[in-house]
């Protein structure tokens, strides 16, 4: 994965943008010392940024500025206060590198869902020209976005899990849980977490909630070997073909799973379009 230096060096006016722009958003978040989110490099054609979701009032105090009634209603309705807070910056974040990207203001910028439940947006009420996916664990959020094509991203956190073994049988097919087997110690963890993120990025990519079992594909075979990139298609879309990157460092896990090609993100947009009719 390209880190910070190749996203503000690629030339193309989309990476200058999300590194120096400043958003049109509420005026107290227009100096760099108070973002709480930072590029954090690129995986193919896709922007990734970092947002930092450690607690911080001010900060919060000041996403809450950025969100619509609606967006703000969802906020209050969460007991608690770490998935407050996760709400609030994450998706002020993703207003504010829109914003910027699209050059809008951000009372011009809303949100709805497909019919499957995968968030899109709108700019002025009409399917804004953006595909982007949002992902939060613990202390760490990831935001991807591209110009087209379906993109999904995953992050978790890197902190023991009470049940490991259950979630890999939840997770991995047979044969993935025999490679596990192989392994021993941290390295089998951090590969378990690498496979998870993969399949998480796939399936929020693919859009369809939750009618896919993660343990009945497979990742990429090079990816489980260790490699980094890779390309996927799933069992009953071989025509589709996916892009995955792991992106993960010794603080979290993470994965990105972009569409290649020209595919079916025009449709989402149309589905955008009609959902208030």
């Amino acid at each position: 994965m390209e880190r910070t230096r190749p996203l503000e060096e690629s030339g193309s006016k989309t990476s200058r943008e999300v590194v120096s722009s400043e958003p049109r958003g509420p005026a107290a978040l227009n100096r760099e010392a108070e973002r709480w989110w930072r590029p954090f490099g690129r995986a193919g054609d896709a922007s990734v940024v970092y947002v930092d979701l450690v607690p911080h009032p001010a900060r919060e105090a000041a996403a809450l500025g950025w969100l619509d009634r609606e967006e703000r209603s969802r906020w209050n309705r969460f007991r608690h206060q770490g998935r407050r807070r996760q709400h609030a910056l994450c998706r002020a974040a993703l207003r504010a590198v829109l914003c910027a990207r699209l050059g809008c203001a951000n009372d011009t910028l809303s949100f709805r869902e497909s019919e499957r439940g995968k968030p899109l947006a709108r700019l002025s009420g009409a399917p804004a020209p953006v595909s982007f996916s949002v992902s939060h664990s613990g202390g760490h959020g990831l935001l991807a976005i591209a110009r087209e094509g379906r993109i999904g991203v995953d992050v978790e956190e890197r902190i023991p899990r009470r049940d490991l073994d259950g979630l890999m049988a939840a997770v991995l097919t047979p044969d993935e849980r025999l490679e596990l087997a192989a392994v021993s110690g941290h390295r089998r963890t951090a590969s378990f977490f690498a496979l998870w993120t993969i399949k998480e990025a796939l399936l929020k990519a693919l859009g369809t909630g939750l009618q896919l079992d993660m343990a009945g594909f497979e990742a990429p075979p090079a990816m489980r070997r260790g490699v980094t990139i890779g390309e996927f298609r799933f069992p009953h879309l071989p025509a589709v073909t996916w892009r995955v990157e792991n992106v993960g460092n010794e603080h979290f896990a993470a994965a990105v799973a972009h569409e290649r090609g020209p595919g079916p993100a025009a449709a989402d947009r149309r589905e955008a379009a009609s959902v208030d009719r």
